[in-house]
């Protein structure tokens, strides 16, 4: 049973990942007919890195599955998560695939691992994921101002006040839990493809992406998101006048390298939690 279960999640978070990846259009993002605003990476560099990260997210189940209390467990979860860091860097000769996947794929596996040791049920997911996280966003970006090497996520909590993952996890990923969910699992009748882009375009109204602040400014996020709202709300791929105007955006964004990162984290997730969600607590 402990095998089926780690395999299992392991595999449901490979496929999230290759899910992700694998949508168009995309909206600037990697897929397998563009690079998107991207010039250092491609298709392949992403299946490359996911490959690499496998064992890890293997790894974290394990961590997971565990009688530990959660302070120990999410401590161990993020040593193995810098563990893959060096795994996917080493993989990919230096680029930057997938940091923020690993944050938010793992702390999905660790807690799903745990809650299906635990015999709980799939509402306990989003709760422990917010305990586990307590406080991490003042322990680690409330006191900056002296320090030096400021990651991106750092730099723009100091200049926007926006926690990034780090907040997002803090909440329980409620994007994921409290929409996103609902939005991708209610149109599987618009084939795979579709329905995940779909879930991207809502995901990309409501989040307030880090990846884009890092690379442009608050008037191009809110612009995104504002975008992203009318088409989504209009119906997005569920109303085929919206097409033309979805080929547009990702067009845009292609064109001003405006590339939303931590959206395509947070589609990752809602993709693993689906397939846990089906797999594990029949919903």
């Amino acid at each position: 049973m402990y095998n089926d279960i780690i395999f299992k999640l392991g595999e449901f978070a490979t496929e999230a990942m290759i899910y992700e990846v694998s949508c168009f259009p995309s909206f600037g993002l990697v897929s397998p007919v563009s690079s998107g605003s991207h010039t250092d990476m491609d298709y392949f560099t992403f299946i490359d890195s996911t490959t690499a990260l496998n064992r890890y997210f293997l790894e974290m189940a394990s961590a997971g599955y565990s009688n530990d209390p959660i302070n120990k467990i999410f401590s161990n979860a993020r040593k193995i998560g810098e563990k893959a860091e060096k795994a996917m860097y080493s993989k990919t000769k230096g680029v930057n695939t997938h940091k923020g996947m690993i944050f938010v794929l793992g702390l999905g596996i660790t807690a799903s691992s745990k809650i299906l040791y635990d015999g709980g049920n799939f509402n306990e997911i989003s709760k422990l994921i917010k305990n586990m996280t307590s406080g991490i966003v003042d322990n680690e970006l409330k006191n900056l101002s002296t320090k030096t090497n400021l990651t991106h996520g750092e730099k723009i909590f100091l200049e926007y006040g926006i926690s990034g993952v780090r907040g997002e996890a803090e909440m329980g990923f409620p994007i994921v839990f409290d929409y996103a969910l609902s939005l991708y699992d209610s149109n599987k009748k618009l084939g795979q493809n579709n329905r995940l882009v779909q879930a991207l375009l809502g995901i990309m109204s409501q989040c307030k992406d880090t990846t884009i602040l890092h690379r442009h400014d608050y008037e191009t996020l809110l612009n995104l998101q504002k975008n992203s709202e009318i088409l989504i709300n209009s119906g997005g791929f569920t109303n085929s006048s919206n097409f033309s105007e979805i080929n547009n955006l990702n067009s845009h964004n292609e064109k001003h390298g405006i590339s939303p990162g931590g959206c395509a984290d947070l589609l990752a997730l809602t993709v693993f939690i689906s397939k846990l969600k089906e797999e594990f607590f029949r919903l």
